[in-house]
């Protein structure tokens, strides 16, 4: 009889959606191939409305009501309006979907709702950065008091399986360095500059196309890649590394001229996340950097993400793939409760 699993999803926007559209299209494959029945019991949104049924709500009704209404409010369900607590608290969940905004000054309010479903004995499945970044050590000790599991593989490159091959890959390899292209904005960006266009229109160019929101600081900063960086080095090199300890730089100061010398030496710009161990520790950077035509990363286009792990064994290995998107990131939800299930089921035998 297949495993059930009864998911609780906070914030409902693109991934959210992503995932219930996976879900509609995939849920009676994952049971039959995987012998995990997922299921949606809740759905809590600041703006779209909160709704729960322990016997289940049809994601292809989720997305329908989405689609007529804008908004969650016109499906029937037995419970309605419950806030982001007490959804945890009482929907009967077995994982917390965490979605809710990224937040990478507190965490919050993704940092309390992981820590209540954790001590609530929920698995949680994230993709939200800032709990991750700011404090994944202690919600790894209070998943592990509880008996349950964290997934986070949506942290760092969406659905591309980057952090998966990391721990369960290439870990027993001795990874020393990991180099990345670790946000599809600003590849973007770098690409229209690249094509002729100036800073100010590449970027208008993104944010019309939903890569860059109006206000894309966190991209073109760095910050998102920053965050990314820790979350890498924590978890695949055992270091102890905050937001603080990566050295930062944006790509908001790249010129034409800079673009033209870039072109002229065979090289191209790309913003690149490292963490590296050294004889003294490790360094952590995000920065611009001219590279080789013939780097691994120099190729990468358009929206993509890519990462190259530097391996005492393997040497160079490079994983490229979307770093964004609703089903590419709804899908890192499915690759985490996979995880749950297999976990799960080992400890059963």
């Amino acid at each position: 009889m297949a495993a059930i699993y009864k998911l609780a999803i906070i914030g409902f926007g693109n991934v959210g959606q992503g995932l219930a559209q996976i879900l509609a299209e995939k849920q009676r494959f994952l049971k039959q191939r995987f012998d995990a029945d997922i299921r949606i019991v809740a759905v809590c949104d600041l703006l779209k409305g909160s709704l729960a049924n322990p016997d289940g709500l049809d994601p292809k009704v989720l997305l329908k009501g989405l689609q007529t209404d804008g908004d969650l409010k016109s499906i029937d369900a037995p419970h309605r309006g419950w806030n982001a607590e007490q959804t945890i608290a009482n929907s009967g969940a077995d994982i917390l979907v965490e979605l809710a905004y990224t937040d990478l000054t507190t965490g919050e309010p993704a940092l309390s709702h992981v820590k209540q479903a954790l001590m609530q004995g929920m698995h949680v499945s994230m993709t939200n950065k800032g709990p991750v970044a700011l404090h994944f050590p202690q919600l790894r000790k209070i998943a592990r008091e509880n008996g349950v599991r964290i997934g986070i593989e949506g942290t760092v490159m969406s659905g591309t399986p980057a952090l998966n091959l990391g721990t369960e890959i290439l870990l027993a390899a001795g990874i020393t360095r990991i180099q990345g292209i670790l946000n599809g904005t600003t590849n973007y960006i770098l690409g229209e500059m690249e094509a002729g266009a100036g800073y100010s229109a590449a970027l208008a160019r993104a944010q019309e196309l939903g890569y860059a929101e109006a206000d894309p600081s966190g991209d073109v900063d760095g910050h998102d890649a920053a965050a990314k960086v820790v979350i890498l080095g924590n978890l695949l090199m055992g270091l102890s590394i905050n937001l603080s300890d990566v050295s930062c730089t944006g790509i908001s100061q790249l010129s034409a001229d800079d673009i033209d010398l870039a072109k002229a030496n065979n090289r191209r710009w790309k913003l690149i996340g490292t963490v590296e161990t050294t004889t003294d520790g490790y360094v952590a950077s995000v920065q611009p950097q001219m590279l080789a035509d013939d780097h691994p990363l120099a190729a990468i286009s358009g929206a993509t993400n890519a990462i190259t792990y530097s391996t005492e064994l393997l040497g160079d290995i490079t994983l490229v793939g979307p770093g964004a998107g609703l089903v590419e990131t709804g899908y890192a939800v499915i690759e985490d409760i996979l995880a749950i299930h297999t976990s799960v089921s080992s400890t059963k035998q």
